[in-house]
């Protein structure tokens, strides 16, 4: 399949996740009833953002562009995928980079996430029989050309171990943070209560900590996130804040809370569902630089970084851990069988 057609493929699945087909609308309810993390609101956020900033005509093919993506794929590769399912469909991205670049791919579903994206795939089944057999669901990878793995810390060790010896990406735990100056508006702060509470904060684009200057005003905070107090009502995420309130009392240690949140003191750039670390800084430069560097970072945001409201939804070069996987698709991996 030459790239203008997937590319038209893509953008009749974006028109796709955004209409209201009775077979789209009972995936995303089954898919919500599966995972109770995957509740409706975030599903239509993360399906909306995948299908406006990722699956237009326009975007799709400035990206391919950029990435000098040829019109035919001469050496089609088999690619391992195996995908996360911490946020609804956070794995479409590695799939998109295969299918752009005409590469074939065998993928690994998480548990967690396996309604929305073989629904995906079915459609697009259904409008191109020939590629069928080109994308396969496997529990097992084996006899790949490269692998893209997401895990944690601990699942990345044993993707090493078994993928070391292919090309691959091997993705580990991160999270974002924000740097503030205590100037911002209410409006930037309900922004920044977007970019802590969407998904619940379990995506690693969810800012889980804050950095301010010395004398912060917290209470203009607390306020602009009451936004997302209604997330107290799902008994998942309220065991969670329960569990840490209760914990914190206990052990007598301080901390805020507007009722839905909890605010601790904390060097962790990771923070349980339900808390929001911060830290207090004196040198922003130098804070800067370390940031931009530490290997548990995904994404800054605040002024002369990301915009407010804008971490969950990454446009398509926006590359997980900063490294560019249409590239190594389309040639680095492409260049290390050249070479064997």
């Amino acid at each position: 399949m030459k790239l203008q057609d997937r590319i038209s493929l893509l953008t009749r699945l974006g028109n796709y996740m955004q209409s209201q087909e009775p077979s789209w609308l009972v995936a995303k309810e089954q898919a919500s009833r599966e995972n109770g993390w995957f509740i409706p609101e975030f599903i239509t956020t993360a399906v909306d953002s995948i299908a406006t900033q990722w699956l237009t005509e326009k975007k799709l093919s400035e990206w391919v562009n950029l990435e000098e993506v040829p019109t035919q794929q001469s050496s089609p590769r088999n690619v391992g995928l195996v995908m996360a399912g911490n946020i609804p469909l956070v794995g479409f991205h590695d799939w998109l980079c295969v299918f752009v670049s005409g590469h074939g791919a065998q993928l690994k579903l998480s548990s967690k996430d396996k309604v929305l994206f073989p629904h995906l795939l079915g459609k697009i089944f259904e409008w191109a029989p020939q590629l069928e057999g080109t994308y396969q669901l496997a529990e097992r990878l084996t006899g790949c050309d490269a692998y893209v793995a997401t895990g944690s810390n601990n699942s990345s060790r044993y993707f090493n171990y078994y993928f070391g010896k292919y090309p691959h990406i091997i993705r580990k735990n991160k999270t974002s943070v924000s740097i503030l100056n205590g100037t911002e508006t209410k409006e930037e702060l309900e922004q920044l209560a977007t970019d802590v509470h969407l998904y619940f904060g379990l995506g690693c684009r969810n800012v889980t900590k804050l950095y301010l200057p010395s004398g912060y005003d917290f209470i203009p905070l607390l306020e602009a996130f009451k936004k997302f107090s209604w997330l107290a009502d799902f008994h998942k995420y309220k065991n969670n804040y329960d569990y840490n309130l209760a914990l914190y009392i206990l052990n007598k240690q301080f901390y805020m809370t507007n009722g839905s949140l909890l605010l601790l003191e904390e060097k962790n750039c990771f923070a349980p569902v339900s808390q929001l670390n911060y830290e207090f800084v004196e040198n922003i430069e130098s804070l800067t630089g370390e940031l931009s560097t530490h290997p548990d970072i995904q994404a800054i945001v605040g002024k002369n970084f990301l915009p407010y409201g804008q971490s969950q939804h990454p446009r398509l070069f926006d590359y997980a851990d900063d490294v560019n996987t249409l590239a190594f698709l389309n040639k680095k991996m492409l260049n290390w069988h050249a070479t064997q």
